[in-house]
């Protein structure tokens, strides 16, 4: 079974393809997974591997150890584009998620005051006032959405709710118009007998619908780039992404990065 990547609860930095230099922040368990979806194309595998024994990081802890790492980078003189949360899991389901990001934005302030914080949400989280709020103070509030299409979304992300449809999350995400960045993975394959594909043009269509009632400051395209733990995912060719891309952006007027 595919595990887990991150082993702690600050990880890097490391390179990554849309946000730079990254120091990872990791507020799910380090020997385990906990999330809201059980995405078929999740890095770190799936649910069923368990919640692990290490539990999340009380807020102290985090701010503790971020600030250790942090110190030390700037005493290297080392580069950070930007500290992310993200890890083996939601990290919105953290029970301290708000105050932990008030804490990192004091420590990046203090220590790398250009460097900016995100957040990749599944944005499953969205009914909670607390978590909107904390979203909205950070620098890159990254927002998912796979597929406007119910049944679609369903078979991408397999949400543990099963009130969670794509109709409630759209207007949720419409609060963080022209700052919010929906994030959007692209894929075809199969799964239980189930043929998955979010390229197709009534696909296409819907996200762009959805786009257009968001009005995100940007969307991020993607597909997969490491080992899924459906093994029968395909990843999308560049040049059809950015032909995606490029058709997404025309009909919504809204910036598409393509990674």
């Amino acid at each position: 079974m595919q595990r887990v990547l991150f082993h702690s609860t600050i990880f890097g930095p490391i390179h990554s393809r849309r946000l730079g230099t990254s120091l990872g922040v990791n507020l799910t368990p380090n020997d385990g997974k906990i999330c809201s979806f059980d995405c078929l194309y999740c890095e770190a595998g799936f649910n069923a591997q368990g919640p692990g024994t290490t539990g999340m990081a009380p807020r102290a802890e985090v701010a503790r150890l971020l600030e250790e790492k942090l110190s030390a980078m700037r005493t290297e003189g080392a580069v950070l584009d930007v500290i992310t949360f993200s890890g083996n899991g939601e990290p919105t389901l953290h029970p301290e998620f708000p105050g932990i990001v008030d804490d990192t934005l004091r420590l990046r302030d203090r220590y790398f005051p250009v460097a900016k914080v995100s957040v990749l949400t599944n944005s499953t989280r969205l009914a909670s006032p607390e978590v909107c709020a904390a979203l909205e103070r950070i620098d890159n509030n990254i927002l998912k959405l796979d597929s406007a299409v119910e049944r679609t979304m369903r078979l991408i992300d397999r949400p543990n709710d099963p009130g969670f449809s794509a109709e409630a999350v759209i207007e949720r995400l419409s609060r963080f118009a022209g700052t919010g960045i929906i994030q959007t993975m692209m894929l075809r394959g199969e799964w239980e007998g189930e043929r998955i594909n979010n390229t197709t043009d009534a696909e296409v269509e819907a996200l762009a619908e959805a786009y257009r009632r968001i009005r995100p400051r940007e969307v991020m395209l993607y597909s997969i780039d490491r080992q899924t733990p459906a093994r029968t995912l395909e990843k999308i060719p560049a040049e059809e992404l950015r032909a995606i891309g490029s058709r997404l952006s025309a009909s919504t007027g809204i910036p598409v990065q393509v990674n």
